[in-house]
């Protein structure tokens, strides 16, 4: 069941599942965090099924889903009452108030893609009310301008000059129009799922009915900035992590 929380006068959209009793009275619950471009529904048949375990959250992550979609701002341009700085700390902070006001009991945190790396931050703050981390194709930047070396010699020059472009808006502009369309978007599931199992049109329209929002071109925009310039590797570093 589809609800909503108020956090920082945001609208968060969350929902729920609690399959039986000895589920409800767990004393964990399991909160699932969704990657770049997709919403709390992509997890919807992976929640029915973990729900059997504890009681398993979802939540839209400011930007996405059903979610509101404040106006995008980078670190480097001038804070307005209306903006939000998107980056991994406010998603995190989210996530973590989220765990504390909502779901209040020790976690298992699943995050997918960037919502891999929001979790690993959130566990860090959450310290010993979260209880472990699952990480599914957690985000890492290839393109990492210290892992250059590694990549052609093609590579080593494109990487500075998609950067300029990408902060000039020119080239994310371009990348956004192409990509807020449902025929991208199939294309794209059928990619990250080969087997094709549940790419259909209500996926498709989940992914797609968020690109239609006012300012879901500069958040885009703003996101491939973000994500061009932080260093993914310089980041779980700062949390101090350790792995088993």
């Amino acid at each position: 069941m589809k609800q909503y929380w108020n956090w920082k006068s945001y609208q968060i959209a969350w929902q729920v599942e609690k399959q039986d009793e000895e589920a409800k009275n767990s004393e964990i619950a399991i909160v699932l965090i969704h990657g770049f471009g997709a919403c709390k529904d992509h997890w919807r048949f992976n929640q029915k099924n973990i729900s059997s375990l504890a009681p398993c959250y979802a939540l839209d992550l400011v930007g996405f889903g059903e979610s509101s979609q404040p106006n995008s701002q980078l670190l480097y341009e001038k804070k307005t009452s209306k903006s939000f700085n998107y980056c991994f700390d406010n998603w995190s902070q989210q996530v973590y108030d989220f765990c504390n006001e909502i779901v209040k009991k020790p976690v298992l945190l699943i995050g997918n893609s960037i919502g891999g790396v929001i979790a690993l931050h959130t566990s860090n703050k959450l310290s010993n009310k979260c209880i472990g981390v699952i990480l599914i194709d957690c985000a890492q930047r290839i393109m990492d301008d210290k892992r250059l070396i590694e990549q052609s010699l093609f590579m080593r020059f494109l990487r500075p000059v998609i950067k300029t472009l990408v902060r000039q808006r020119f080239l994310s502009s371009n990348l956004f129009k192409n990509a807020a369309n449902r025929t991208f978007i199939k294309k794209v599931l059928k990619s990250a799922y080969p087997s094709g199992n549940n790419v259909n049109e209500e996926l498709i329209d989940i992914l797609f009915k968020p690109t239609q929002g006012k300012g879901a071109q500069k958040l885009l925009e703003d996101l491939l900035i973000y994500l061009m310039i932080i260093s993914l590797k310089n980041y779980l570093k700062i949390l101090r992590l350790q792995f088993i």
